[in-house]
Formats: C-alpha cells, structure tokens, sequence
C-alpha cells in the first residue's frame, strides 16, 4: 500500500472546478466566530462539490489568516457570500425552493438517521454559534431540525465535525 501521490488525485484546476455543476446544497452560518470553524466550511463545501457559503452578520469572513489556515485556498473556489439580513435571506432561499434544515438540539429536532434526504431537493443547512448555537430568529425560519445522535457526556460537537457528518448524510453516500 502506498499513498496517493498528487498526481493521482486527479484534482481540477480552479477554473475547471467553477465550470461544474455543484450539489444545490448552501451552508448557512450563523454568527460563527472561529476562523477555523469557516474555513472547515469552506473546505467541505469545496471537498463535497456545494453550492455556496453564506456567511450571516457578525461571522468571521474571508480574507483572514484563520480562515486561510483550515481553508487551505477553498476560498478561491467556493462561491460565498456575506449576509446583512439572515432571516431575509434565509426567507429569499426558501422562495426559491430551498428546504431550511437548521443543525440544532430543539424540542422538535429529529435525529440524523431518520431525516429522509430528497436528493432532488435544494438545501440550506444552518450551523450556529459556536456556544448558543442557531439564535432564535433563524431558528423561526426552518423548515426542519435535526440533531446528530450523540452518546457521551457532552452534548455537542464542533461545528466542523457536525458540517462533515451532516453534508456526508445529505450527500446520500451511505
């Protein structure tokens, strides 16, 4: 066994990667403070062929070291954009025909597993801040929540891992 070599990644060039057709898939984050957490955005968003990024108010944004660090260039490649008014943007999306799946522990959150992906359909998935999670006022905008199953002491994961396993679920790849 051996590694891949980049050669035999066969990965595209920047200009190839914009030409293609993406998985009508958005990340919405909302209030995110960490540089490290956005540029993971980034870079699944580029791994997993996404629509876009959309960055709401108070979100830390390009260009930032911290962001650059984790994003490794994914900022160059991924469409993104930065929000003035969550709760009309997220309204706007759904108006175009995107289902709003919020990331959060709520009273009416279903599990992972259980949420059945139409993999026909266009999606937000909204990550919340990195302590109080989805702030209230977008929570009133989705058309669902789910929540990843989670079995320790802890009841929460970082919102990185969280976006790798959700967008992996909603990918259909199982």
């Amino acid at each position: 066994m051996k590694k891949k070599s980049l050669l035999d990644l066969n990965r595209l060039e920047l200009q190839d990667f914009r030409a293609i057709p993406k998985r009508p898939i958005i990340l919405f984050a909302d209030q995110i403070r960490s540089g490290h957490n956005i540029g993971s955005l980034f870079r699944i968003a580029d791994s997993f062929l996404l629509e876009s990024i959309y960055l709401s108010e108070y979100c830390v944004k390009p260009p930032h070291p911290e962001i650059e660090k984790s994003a490794i260039g994914s900022t160059n490649s991924v469409a993104w954009e930065a929000v003035a008014d969550s709760v009309n943007c997220l309204k706007d999306l759904q108006n175009k025909g995107y289902q709003i799946i919020g990331i959060e522990q709520t009273d009416q959150s279903q599990s992972l597993e259980k949420f059945k992906v139409d993999l026909n359909a266009k999606y937000v998935l909204i990550f919340g801040n990195e302590v109080n999670g989805i702030s209230q006022p977008i929570l009133n905008t989705v058309d669902a929540c789910i929540e990843i199953p989670q079995f320790g002491t802890k009841h929460s994961l970082n919102v990185s891992v969280a976006a790798g396993i959700v967008v992996w679920h909603f990918l259909g790849i199982h």
